[in-house]
């Protein structure tokens, strides 16, 4: 299997600028050319990228004390209800947050809706936002209202948060019934007139490495075109996903929290995105960096889009897993060629996650590396079901 390399000898080589770094797209053409013991010898990281809608986000915002001083019990951010049940200005804005008279909660699907994750990509662009904010008053807290406007560089403290990120693997979303339907998937036709998909493939974190051999508690990524850290295993985390022989999940699988300075974030990376008749999501940029420790690592590493297969699920029937499983799987390889068959019906693809975004990602981060301004971080430890079943 050749020598085991470790995190300080790749680290080192990332400060002297002689670290070899290429992305998930570029391993594959390597492995095919030298083959794993060599290519595992020669390359010292790999990198990935994915850029897809996750409602599960938000941020954590401490937008400072007035005079006299508030502790916060109720508060709006450009009208958008912000939870303010943590410390007096402390706020946490979720992405899906909506207002009371938002289309959304009035079921009118062709209505554009404005939420959270909008407020947090103005934020990040720099536009100035307005606070409205109610509390009952205390001895040490008089102030019942504080109404003021506020831009990010403004405030003490804003971290984007996201309990659940970076899914390794995901569903696609296809509709039996006869009617359209509004969903986090998009849009679904009648009766399997389209089908959604929302992973990156080859390029997508966790399926490069999915058994989480090397990421971990601690673990440095890129985060919403700044450094960001992996804090935690993500929301509906599930390690005992159904698993193809090359160990990648056939459904939703493992998750990651994620935490990183916002003011540190591009706009073009944290994307507020609305679906008509669901609501509002952001789009989050993600890239981690694989250390290539040993040749094990390099295998999933390598893995191609035609190896890395989705479930077809009918979304039609409420969540689509209380009746019935998959309709079928599918390839990687085939959803990105715009066409897959279900049940012998030929059915256009598209993705809700960008491709070519993910790439961009990966280079970024590749990038960084090769200048040698990120380096690499050893999990502080593992995160559960990490490590190759015995």
């Amino acid at each position: 299997m050749g020598r085991e390399k470790t995190y300080a000898e790749i680290n080192e080589k990332i400060q002297k600028g002689k670290a070899v770094v290429v992305t998930a797209e570029e391993i594959i053409s390597r492995v095919e050319e030298d083959g794993y013991k060599k290519t595992a010898s020669n390359v010292d990281v790999v990198t990935t990228g994915t850029f897809g809608p996750m409602c599960s986000s938000g941020v954590f915002l401490n937008v400072g004390h007035p005079q006299p001083r508030i502790k916060i019990g109720e508060a709006y951010i450009n009208e958008i209800p912000a939870y303010a049940g943590i410390a007096a200005v402390d706020l946490y804005l979720g992405a899906t947050s909506l207002p009371e008279n938002d289309p959304a909660n009035t079921k009118h699907p062709g209505e554009f809706t404005y939420g959270g994750a909008h407020v947090i990509e103005d934020l990040v662009d720099g536009k100035e936002v307005e606070l409205e904010a109610y509390a009952y008053g205390t001895d040490c807290y008089p102030r019942e209202k504080w109404e003021t406007t506020f831009r990010l560089e403004d405030i003490p403290e804003a971290f984007l948060f996201n309990p659940r990120n970076a899914y390794q693997n995901y569903n696609v979303g296809i509709n039996l019934s006869d009617r359209t339907i509004y969903t986090y998937m998009g849009i679904l036709k009648s009766n399997m007139g389209n089908a959604n998909y929302s992973t990156a493939g080859q390029l997508s974190p966790l399926f490069n490495d999915p058994y989480l051999l090397t990421i971990g508690l601690g673990t440095a990524i890129f985060l919403g075109g700044g450094v960001g850290y992996v804090t935690w295993q993500g929301t509906q985390h599930n390690p005992n996903a159904p698993r193809l022989d090359n160990g990648t999940p056939k459904m939703p699988g493992m998750t990651l929290s994620l935490m990183g300075d916002l003011k540190q974030m591009q706009s073009k990376w944290l994307r507020g995105l609305s679906y008509i008749g669901y609501g509002t999501t952001l789009q989050v940029g993600v890239g981690v960096p694989i250390p290539i420790l040993n040749e094990e690592v390099l295998r999933y590493a390598a893995v191609k889009d035609e190896e890395l297969y989705a479930p077809v699920l009918d979304y039609s029937r409420g969540f689509p897993y209380k009746e019935g499983g998959p309709l079928d799987w599918v390839s990687y390889r085939d959803l990105k060629m715009g066409e897959i068959t279900v049940k012998g019906k030929k059915v256009p693809t598209a993705p809700l996650a960008s491709y070519a975004c993910a790439r961009e990602i990966a280079e970024i981060l590749k990038s960084w590396i090769e200048e040698g301004s990120f380096t690499l971080t050893a999990p502080a430890t593992h995160l559960p079901g990490a490590g190759k079943p015995e």
